[in-house]
């Protein structure tokens, strides 16, 4: 082995010691947020959905995604909900906060105050809007990794951003201390295979669409940061580690039970699918903030002929 070889292992070896990557695994749910019909956050409901996932087997918790509607919560808003889920988790499993923006500088902030709140990780979606380059990219995710030291899951969702990290660009990224996953939602399942085969073993893939949870996990990948799994958090939950068992027949025959649902899920704007199926199971109200709205009743009775045949309603 020559002397470069044995630099780069040393240098996977410190990172993949500095944080425990094992939490960035399994089925983590990208958590909606409840809102009153008034516009304040249902606070009571938040606890409660929290405190179900835990029962369910639910592994990791992520308020403050796309999910959670955070791009229409103020920062202190944002906080708040935070707050209360690491608080009802209490520890007994991860919360990684959504902490990203298109701003980098409120992005560092966001993350810091997630870390001193006792969040285990952040979610770090790639900027939107302002379609940086990938070198605005990279330099972008290493800024908040260098100043917030915390870990940090890189989301890569083209549809939302406009932008797609590329595969070279994510594999930079594997190299810098703290940022330990990737949440990929591009669609392209070329680019996944890419990053599998080339990542450090430290480095954390999940996927970022359910019905990809199943054909990642079995190219090699780590679980998923589910939609889904707002609403079958136990089944969602045991497929993927089925999946992880390498026990793929069984795990196959939950996501075929399951894939209706993954993608009435997005038959309108997500959330506002899983907040309506959500209020038809009684777990909350489907409240939005503009510009989201309530569901069109057609596809409001394609959703709930989809939740009776999976029982939940």
């Amino acid at each position: 082995m020559d002397n470069r070889q044995q630099a780069m292992d040393r240098k996977e070896k410190t990172m993949s010691t500095m944080t425990d990557t094992s939490i960035f695994r399994g089925s983590i749910v990208a958590l909606v947020t409840p809102f009153k019909k008034t516009g304040e956050v249902d606070e009571e409901k938040l606890r409660e959905l929290v405190n179900w996932h835990i029962e369910e087997g639910t592994d990791a918790i992520v308020p403050c995604g796309t999910t959670g509607e955070s791009v229409t919560m103020t920062h202190q808003e944002q906080e708040r909900v935070i707050r209360i889920v690491i608080e009802e988790a209490r520890g007994r499993i991860p919360v990684i906060a959504g902490a990203g923006t298109n701003n980098t500088a409120a992005s560092i902030e966001m993350s810091k105050r997630a870390k001193a709140m006792g969040a285990q990780g952040v979610l770090i979606v790639c900027p939107y809007y302002n379609k940086p380059t990938q070198e605005g990219i990279a330099r972008h995710y290493k800024a908040i990794a260098q100043e917030a030291q915390i870990p940090i899951v890189v989301y890569n969702v083209p549809s939302r951003t406009g932008t797609n990290i590329t595969a070279e660009t994510l594999l930079r990224l594997t190299q810098e201390p703290y940022i330990v996953a990737v949440k990929e939602a591009s669609g392209n399942i070329v680019q996944m295979m890419q990053i599998l085969k080339d990542r450090p073993s430290h480095f954390r893939v999940l996927a970022g669409d359910d019905v990809f949870a199943y054909p990642l996990i079995a190219l090699g990948g780590d679980g998923c940061i589910s939609v889904v799994a707002n609403e079958t958090p136990r089944l969602f939950s045991q497929m993927i580690h089925l999946c992880l068992d390498k026990k793929f027949d069984e795990a196959l025959k939950i996501h075929n039970q399951l894939f209706s649902l993954m993608n009435l899920n997005f038959i309108e704007t997500n959330p506002i699918p899983v907040k309506t199926a959500l209020e038809m199971m009684g777990k909350m109200k489907a409240y939005f903030r503009l510009p989201l709205c309530e569901i069109g009743e057609a596809n409001k009775e394609k959703l709930r002929i989809g939740l009776k045949e999976l029982n939940l309603i």
